[in-house]
């Protein structure tokens, strides 16, 4: 009999001043999916109560890079999240992730998905699936 050994989700986040886009990873690791937006105030909370229901593996973060592979402008926002992000769970790793491009993917993914105009003018859509991609980026390069 084969049997897979189930490990916690991962979680990716595309962090953001305003909004924040948060995926998680299949028990096994595997696929990324889109999970919510939530308001950047909030996300601490909102990662607390999920935990609550279930174990955090690790959280991959989306770290702002040039095209030049320099630090972006918004990195600092990023890197003052992590610094709550690690005080709230002070015993689950944070990776980083390149994030370039993945707007213009998540846009492309919502394209090919069949979504409407209107539909993928909602920022919060684009933030969750930024996340997801974060994540699968992650995932496909740990295998």
């Amino acid at each position: 009999m084969l049997f897979l050994q189930v490990v916690d989700r991962i979680i990716g986040i595309d962090y953001g001043s305003a909004r924040v886009g948060v995926a998680q990873s299949d028990p096994l690791g595997i696929f990324a999916s889109p999970l919510e937006t939530v308001p950047a105030a909030n996300i601490i909370d909102y990662l607390q109560k999920y935990a609550s229901s279930g174990a955090i593996a690790k959280f991959v973060v989306g770290y702002p890079l040039n095209l030049d592979g320099s630090r972006a402008s918004a990195a600092g926002d990023v890197d003052s999240f992590i610094e709550r992000l690690t005080k709230a769970f002070p015993e689950t790793p944070v990776a980083l992730e390149d994030e370039r491009f993945t707007s213009v993917l998540a846009h492309r993914a919502m394209i090919d998905g069949g979504m409407k105009k209107s539909a993928r003018r909602d920022k919060a859509s684009v933030d969750k699936i930024s996340a997801a991609i974060i994540l699968q980026a992650y995932l496909d390069r740990k295998k």
